[in-house]
């Protein structure tokens, strides 16, 4: 993070995400303030809290994929929450703490498999050990009396040549060993059968307890349950390619310190952790209000803790939420920023406005980020042997009646480009078997035939009751 300034970042972002550079612009200099805090004074660092934002637009404009590209882009642990759940029926705002439990899972996920990829090459070799095991069972040696050197009996010196032979055996073992070794290196082997044992997954503890509510609790209790009882294992038929690759998982298991990653982890949640609340508009209610705004009001309430710096218990230890940048988002078509309560209003200091998407945006999200829809869809086709390309006129008409469709019905945004492009290539992805090989153009003409009756239809739907 350290050598990414702001507009490096906001570069990175692009990659992705087409327009909305004041929001990009807000994320970039929240994400450098966290790099500059880190490098001054421990005194002062800790009274140097992140500056939380609220983001509004439409959906569709790339609210979430910011926040997300932008965790990606440093390595920071991410989740994303839904403020709605919790105002469900029953719920009531209770237990909003799981955001911070869930980030910590995040965390230790993001922590251990980086462990797992520093280990990769000793649990490789590891794996390699145990599939030769099951390929070429070694014969367990006869335990024998530390004092029958003194005391051998007439037959026990008869098996000396015995143990000849079978120092014989073990020699012509290694070298067949070695020889499956190269094979198993090579890969020749990989699509053969063979009988492993691995830990049965399945737990028969305690299951569902009756009158307890809350999820985190009822997956603690059975985490405690699992490591009390005795792990089972199950005899398996795989192939040596799947045996492989379930082996190096159990090696890398046991090769990472657990304790050391929970300690990266829950440091690296509490520094770096972005938590993006998502609806927070569905959670505002005006004053001097009944009914459900009552409880979306006490949401808002039990959210703002957390928000404003508190410790949470995990059962991982307790977490400090105090520098975790919160990242909210809303619509905010009915209700307005100020209808949040002010107190968590406060909290949120940076605003940031998003706009809808032009037909000039369409275009240009079809074609220029690095998992744009029409690079999605050329790739796809190539797997039936289809070289497929999109003329400039069929793009700009994709993005026409794209825009179109989001002016005349609902404004969804981006994802309106989903639809429409599902329905162009419909036909074609029906009969792809019968395309191979060839080379195909869609072109204006071809956009129009396919697309008229996804327009039609949205005509017609301006003109029903």
């Amino acid at each position: 993070m350290e050598y990414l300034t702001p507009k490096q970042i906001v570069q990175q972002l692009d990659r992705y995400i087409i327009g909305q550079k004041e929001a990009k612009k807000s994320v970039a200099i929240a994400l450098r303030n966290r790099y500059r805090r880190s490098l001054i004074d421990e005194k002062l660092r800790e009274d140097i809290t992140p500056k939380n934002i609220i983001m509004s637009g439409p959906t569709g404009v790339g609210k979430t994929e910011i926040a997300r590209r932008l965790a990606k882009l440093v390595e920071a642990p991410f989740v994303k929450v839904e403020a709605t759940k919790f105002t469900e029926v029953g719920y009531v705002g209770r237990d909003v703490e799981s955001m911070v439990r869930d980030l910590v899972e995040a965390a230790i996920r993001m922590v251990k498999n980086k462990k797992m990829e520093s280990i990769r090459e000793k649990a490789e070799i590891a794996a390699e050990n145990r599939i030769l095991d099951v390929l070429l069972p070694t014969k367990k040696r006869k335990q024998t009396n530390p004092l029958g050197i003194l005391f051998q009996s007439d037959e026990e010196i008869d098996t000396d040549y015995a143990n000849e032979e079978e120092e014989a055996t073990s020699l012509s073992m290694v070298n067949t060993r070695e020889k499956f070794r190269q094979r198993l290196k090579l890969g020749t082997m990989e699509d053969t059968l063979i009988e492993i044992e691995v830990e049965d997954s399945k737990y028969s503890g305690i299951g569902f307890v009756p009158g307890i509510g809350n999820e985190d609790m009822l997956i603690q209790i059975q985490d405690v349950f699992g490591s009390i009882m005795p792990r089972k294992t199950k005899k398996k038929k795989t192939t040596i390619g799947e045996a492989r690759r379930i082996f190096e998982q159990e090696e890398a298991q046991k090769l990472i310190d657990m304790d050391e990653v929970i300690e990266d982890a829950t440091e690296a949640a509490e520094q770096h952790g972005i938590i993006f609340i998502d609806e927070i508009d569905k959670i505002t209610g005006r004053e001097m209000s009944s009914g459900p705004d009552v409880s979306r009001e006490g949401v808002q309430r039990d959210i703002l803790p957390i928000v404003e710096g508190t410790t949470v218990m995990t059962k991982y230890g307790p977490i400090k939420t105090d520098h975790i940048l919160f990242i909210a988002a809303g619509a905010f078509h009915v209700s307005k920023m100020s209808d949040l309560i002010p107190e968590l209003q406060g909290r949120f200091p940076i605003r940031v406005q998003l706009h809808n998407l032009t037909q000039e945006n369409f275009e240009q999200i079809l074609t220029q980020p690095e998992n744009a829809l029409l690079k999605q869809h050329r790739e796809l086709m190539k797997v039936e042997n289809i070289r497929l390309e999109f003329s400039q006129e069929a793009i700009t008409e994709i993005a026409r009646i794209s825009y179109m469709l989001n002016q005349s019905s609902e404004n969804i945004g981006a994802r309106r480009l989903y639809t429409v492009m599902e329905k162009l290539m419909e036909d074609l992805s029906f009969n792809a078997e019968d395309l191979s090989g060839q080379d195909i153009l869609i072109d204006a003409k071809y956009v129009k035939n396919a697309l008229k009756e996804l327009v039609y239809q949205e005509d017609i739907n301006k003109f029903i009751l």
